[in-house]
């Protein structure tokens, strides 16, 4: 059973309780119960013993239920201290020596939070479900780590690249509290795995069968070739036989030849299982073999399938080391309800914690002023501090300090005051301070007009600070904050625009600005609480929201839903949402526009929100539609029960399509105010589930640890969550996989030194690779490794004589691997390019797109044959990406064969085509699959507005597969990308591609048609997920591309897709733009032709061996 959690509601432990909560909502204890809970008695087993009774020490305490957990421990500490119990342990230690556990259903939880109230504890509502008179405790002694454990920590550190344990930047303990808390999650997912099911790992879809593969079967059957040590035998099965029926089938035809496959009299097909020849990967599990993978990959490429016949693998290998701490308690970090925490009606002398909703005065803070070590080289400047009080995107109250001179230190030393009172602030609101310099007036401009007025400035450092902790508790007191530095334009600011929503502080505190502010202080901690008493609150609705909607309105209502997610709503939209509230909820599509009209900066509108959501199942009834959970999981929503409700959708996903989305939602993790999320916890939960997205998660947020420093304390502690769930085996392959990509980055280093800029290399620099490599290879490279970018392959030994060094300015190294499956039918070696230098985050992002775009055409049975080759990002600015075999580039193919004018020779690629093809029949095919995959990239780089790429960037296979490399290339580079121009193509299609088609000039094959047809229907099939593809090219831009989040940027893939037009004109658009191609096509030639001759290219890599 899926869980619902959400920052308010950490998951209960045993799944039953879980069940009947989720059934009865059951609330911790309410107001009318809150008479019976001004004190609770509870018996409290001491680490201390009886001298006589040899039994431990006993304490009975009334504990009142508004103390917080450290007053209890404090008052107990002074009892024992009071009752003179062992004096010479009380009187030496304090209570912080010990921790509080007590046992629930045979396990034990502690009481980790000393800020918690003690009758919020899910202790109490424990005991008061078993009706128990008394509840116990045990006070213990804290332990320390052991040996063992600490050299651990230190290998989980070493893998994830990063300490979790440092704690010397953060103001507060949500790092170690979150560290804590995710061992719950961790704790429920390992007690549910099934061993088998996980070391096998099984990869199958759930989609159905597209009829493009249908038509490549005959009758529903398929023939399999499984293999034992050097027999095999060719059998045929249904393509809705399980992996079962198949060894069963197997067995059967074989049971003569039992010897002859070394397979002993007394065992049976349960004591096998099947593997793919030369990957790890199995044909496992109660899944029709035609929903594997590998099966339909096979189908696809017209490929036999080849399996081997083994034993399974030892569950044993994935053993998961103990834990160290005790699960903590499930209502860790909740706050009560209103009624636990007002002060109304309440003797003061008792109150310790105060509800945020009494508090009616407005929010201000006190800036003191601003502190950096070294000014920035233009003095000439003014500075001045903007406040601004945000949740999401949500603009909540804006406030600024005077303009100053810029000097080292600036003072101001003043209160701002906010249009916003303290009791309005919802969770997740950050306070947003940004340093910003203007030029500093001439005196008689001075004179002229306000000093302080808006002249024209520029950001230079920000922070930001959560006004309600990861406790509900407001923030307090005086806070030192050190700020980002905004990116010099020269510099990487690739992620620029997610990085200014971070929560953390830089941990440069020796030369970063520093800014000092001040937040009112009260005598207690205030605490928003989760929600009121729901018999009080019930009413807040009343009958507002109830009306039924006017036909005319109507309309209206239907044409706001049916706009995309970048479409602003104005004023009117927004209350005409609101106000129709109730009519929203019926309709998922609604959600994100409804949530998107809501006054974030009112108590009384969040308040109602969560009621209407938590009353409506709507969405959790509607079928899932991932660009909808997907926009609730983007950087405009921060409310954890808007996010937990998204996530909650996207738990019905199948591994295939969370692998499918998971770049996305890594990096949609960076829009979580807090770093325990319902988000955070899905990832880690499908991680622990499958090897092969642990595999993904580690990578994706390694390289943002290794390259993201305003994330890096969140992804570290979510990846230290996962590497202590996924087991000794997986932990082995990361560790070998590090050790390689660590040791390769040290070579690329080395061998960029000896050759510095120059873009060709000589043969005494491969010279030196080799000797690098052999020395690497001697000292003790890992035998074998996964290979990164696909955990199946399993690569060995370096082939050293086939490495070199590429011609590029990055120096990226060509590595060919031998393969270290022993059961690999295939001759061919593991092709591998590492850079260093480049940062592949961008490349990877487009690559998944273009992967999420080919699922959608098969589900519409279309196979365009795009091939997005592995890459992935290893590190800081270092990665591996896929040589793919049999292929070489344009520029290539027109320069070796009769050099630079090969740019305007249009039938070389025709010829190219024909040479490698050993038959007519084999030309024909592979003149099909240039038409598809023509098309489909024609498709794709038009709607993401990459479509204008040089030869060296474009590259073809012998069997005629057309693909695109190097996209961090042309996203970096704001000229060529987007915004067509009066010189430019939508994309590629030039006279030599044409060519392969049989059309010249004017002269059109019937080719032609088909390809047009082809390309229409790619194009639709996109706009029917048009949503979809808008949010995550808003999310990638959001991300990683910071060049381009001006509103035309994000404009241009609504106008790609004609969003907002009939299907008629879109497909009447798209055909416009392969004729300007056409009648442009020459333009193109030229460009390229000025490639090959001025050697613009040296830039760029040569992808072909």
């Amino acid at each position: 059973m899926e869980q619902q959690i959400s920052d308010d509601e950490p998951p209960v432990v045993p799944r039953e309780e879980n069940k009947r909560r989720r059934r009865g909502k059951m609330k911790a204890f309410t107001s009318n119960s809150s008479v019976d809970m001004d004190h609770i008695a509870v018996e409290f087993v001491l680490p201390t013993t009886n001298k006589i009774s040899k039994c431990p020490d006993t304490l009975q305490l009334d504990v009142a239920g508004n103390w917080t957990v450290e007053q209890v421990k404090a008052q107990l500490w002074l009892r024992a201290v009071a009752a003179n119990i062992c004096p010479e342990f009380y009187q030496k230690y304090n209570p912080d020596h010990c921790i509080l556990l007590y046992q629930k259903k045979g396990n034990w939880y502690e009481i980790y939070d000393k800020h918690q109230v003690f009758q919020t504890l899910d202790c109490i509502r424990y005991w008061k479900a078993l009706k128990k008179e008394m509840g116990k405790i045990h006070l213990t002694i804290r332990s320390q780590p052991t040996e063992e454990s600490i050299q651990y920590q230190k290998f989980l550190n070493h893998l994830i690249g990063y300490d979790v344990t440092d704690v010397s930047n953060v103001h507060d303990d949500e790092l170690e509290f979150t560290r804590r808390k995710l061992l719950t999650t961790r704790k429920i997912e390992l007690s549910d795995r099934d061993p088998k099911l996980y070391s096998m790992d099984p990869w199958i879809t759930t989609k159905p069968l597209p009829e493009y593969l249908m038509s490549k079967i005959s009758n529903n059957h398929i023939l399999l070739v499984i293999h034992r040590h050097t027999s095999s035998q060719t059998i045929k099965v249904s393509i809705d036989d399980t992996p079962v029926q198949v060894l069963r089938s197997f067995f059967t035809k074989t049971a003569n030849k039992k010897a002859l496959f070394g397979i002993p009299e007394n065992v049976s097909e349960s004591d096998f299982v099947l593997r793919i020849c030369g990957r790890e990967e199995y044909i496992f599990g109660n899944y029709a073999i035609k929903n594997f993978h590998w099966v339909r990959q096979c189908l696809k490429n017209g490929e036999e399938i080849h399996l081997v016949l083994e034993s399974p693998p030892n569950p044993e290998h994935d053993v998961v080391q103990k834990e160290d701490w005790s699960q903590v308690d499930d209502c860790t970090g909740v706050a009560g309800t209103h009624e636990q925490l007002t002060i109304d009606e309440k003797d003061h002398e008792k109150v310790f914690t105060i509800s945020l909703w009494d508090c009616n005065r407005k929010f201000r803070v006190k800036v003191l002023g601003i502190d950096i070590p070294v000014l920035p080289r233009n003095s000439e400047l003014i500075v001045f501090v903007e406040a601004s009080i945000f949740h999401g995107q949500q603009l909540l109250a804006q406030e600024r300090t005077s303009s100053k001179p810029f000097t080292e230190e600036v003072l101001w030393n003043t209160w701002l005051e906010f249009n916003i009172k303290i009791k309005d602030l919802p969770k997740g609101a950050r306070l947003s301070l940004q340093v910003s310099c203007g030029k500093a007036q001439t005196q008689t401009s001075r004179d002229n007009s306000n000093y302080d007025s808006k002249t024209k400035s520029r950001l230079l450092y920000y922070v930001n600070l959560l006004l309600v902790d990861h406790r509900s508790l407001l923030r307090q007191g005086e806070f030192i904050l050190h700020m980002w530095k905004m990116p010099e334009k020269s510099e990487d600011n690739s992620s620029v625009n997610a990085d200014k929503l971070t929560s953390a502080t830089n941990p440069d505190k020796t030369s970063s600005m520093a800014i000092a502010i001040i937040l009112d202080k009260y005598c207690y901690p205030v605490a928003l609480p989760k929600s009121r008493d729901s018999r009080e609150g019930s009413d807040v609705e009343g009958e507002r929201g109830q009306r039924e909607m006017p036909n005319h309105l109507r309309k209206q209502f239907e044409q706001i839903i049916a706009t995309d997610p970048l479409h602003p709503l104005s004023a009117e939209d927004k209350e005409l949402l609101w106000h129709f509230r109730q009519e929203c909820l019926r309709n998922p599509r609604a959600y994100p526009k409804f949530l998107g009209s809501v006054k974030w900066g009112k108590q009384e509108a969040v308040m109602i929100t969560h009621q209407l959501l938590e009353k409506s199942n709507t969405w959790d009834r509607s079928p899932l539609d991932v660009g909808l959970a997907m926009q609730l999981l983007d950087c405009h929503f921060s409310d954890a029960n808007v996010r937990s409700m998204a996530v909650r959708k996207l738990e019905t996903l199948g591994d295939d399509d969370v692998l499918r989305y998971l770049l996305q939602l890594v990096q949609a993790v960076k829009f979580e105010p807090y770093h325990d999320s319902a988000l955070a916890r899905f990832l880690l939960k499908r991680a622990l589930r499958s090897k092969r997205i642990g595999h993904f998660l580690f990578w994706f947020l390694r390289s943002e640890i290794a390259q993201s420093m305003h994330y890096q304390q969140r992804y570290a502690v979510i990846l230290e969550a996962y590497l202590r769930g996924c087991g000794e085996a997986m932990l082995q392959d990361f560790r070998k996989q590090v050790e390689i990509t660590e040791a390769l980055q040290r070579v690329t280093r080395e061998i960029k030194a000896v050759s510095a800029e120059k873009y060709d290399v000589s043969a005494q620099v491969v010279f030196q690779l080799r000797q690098k490599l052999e020395n690497l290879q001697i000292s003790g490279l890992p035998e074998s490794f996964k290979v990164p970018y696909d955990p199946g392959l399993r690569a060995g030994a370096l082939v050293i004589e086939q490495c070199k060094v590429m011609a590029s300015k990055k120096k990226p190294l060509w590595l060919q691997f031998k393969r270290a499956d022993p059961t690999t039918l295939s001759s061919d070696t593991i092709g591998v390019i590492f850079k260093d230098g480049d940062d592949l985050r961008q490349d990877m992002l487009i690559l998944q797109i273009l992967l999420i775009m080919e699922s959608i055409w098969e589900t519409e049975s279309l196979d365009l044959s795009l091939l997005p080759y592995g890459c992935i990002s290893t590190g800081n600015k270092i990665g591996m990406i896929e040589i793919v075999k049999d292929a070489t580039t344009i520029a290539n193919i027109q320069q070796s064969t009769v050099g630079n004018t090969g740019a305007f020779k249009d039938e070389i690629l025709n010829q190219w085509l024909r040479d490698k093809c050993v038959s007519e029949d084999k030309f024909q095919q592979a003149v099909e699959r240039f038409l598809y995959s023509c098309g489909g990239y024609c498709v794709a780089t038009y709607v993401l507005g990459i479509g204008d790429r040089h030869n060296d960037n474009i590259m073809i296979t012998e069997s005629g597969n057309l693909f695109h490399i190097d996209f961090g290339h042309i996203l970096g580079n704001y000229k060529s990308f987007m915004g067509i121009s009066k010189e430019r193509v939508p994309f590629v299609l030039t006279p030599d591609f044409l060519y392969v088609m049989g059309t010249t000039g004017k002269k059109t094959s019937p080719l032609f048609p088909k390809f047009q047809d082809i390309c229409v229907k790619a194009y639709l099939a996109l706009r029917h997920h048009t949503n979809l593809l808008i949010i995550l090219f808003s999310m990638m831009l959001m991300t990683g591309m910071p060049q381009l989040t001006s509103k035309e940027d994000i404009e241009y893939i609504r106008e790609a897709l004609t969003v907002g037009r009939s299907e008629e004109e879109a497909q009447r658009h798209f055909l416009d733009q392969i004729e300007i191609c056409r009648d442009k096509g020459w333009t193109v030639q030229f460009n390229w032709f000025l490639h090959l001759v001025l050697g613009i290219k040296q830039g760029v890599e040569k992808r072909s061996a």
